[in-house]
């Protein structure tokens, strides 16, 4: 066998091993520090979260990708550090979302409700945003979470 023909095969082998282990290891768990998240709403409720903090580039990539399940009371921020428009999809993440769109005064600017698992679907933040806040789906609707309510985290409030 000639030199060229082992070095095709070597880079065929080592092709089909990383196309067969990228999906495992995209799949590994990736720390998130935590916070506790409160929602004011307009009508005077005060709604308790515990939320995970996604404020790298790598964390924000990630996200609730390959996550099975999420308590009730738990959910992600998403700190982009400057306000701007925001889109995102739903692509390898299995658990339907809600998401609300901050501005940097923790004022709820947008909600995409029900977004559809799996999705390529873009999810525009409509406006400039410096936050996004992912809950289970229909927990905005169930608990009247709506546009104008306010978000108060320690992640906002060290950005003031």
């Amino acid at each position: 066998m000639s030199a060229m023909a082992v070095h095709k095969i070597r880079s065929a082998l080592v092709a089909l091993f990383f196309m067969l282990a990228f999906p495992a290891i995209a799949q590994q768990p990736m720390n998130f520090d935590k916070e506790p998240l409160v929602i004011q709403t307009a009508s005077g409720k005060q709604l308790k979260f515990m939320v995970e903090i996604a404020d790298t580039n790598a964390q924000r990539e990630r996200g609730l990708m390959y996550r099975k399940q999420m308590a009730a009371d738990a959910g992600m921020i998403f700190d982009f550090g400057v306000s701007r428009r925001v889109q995102m999809w739903m692509e390898n993440t299995v658990l339907p979302l809600d998401m609300l769109f901050l501005d940097s005064a923790g004022t709820i600017r947008n909600i995409k409700q029900n977004a559809v698992p799996y999705s390529r679907d873009i999810i525009d933040s409509m406006t400039e945003v410096n936050y996004v806040v992912e809950l289970n789906a229909g927990t905005s609707a169930k608990l009247g979470i709506k546009i104008g309510d306010r978000v108060m985290s320690a992640t906002i409030t060290k950005r003031k």
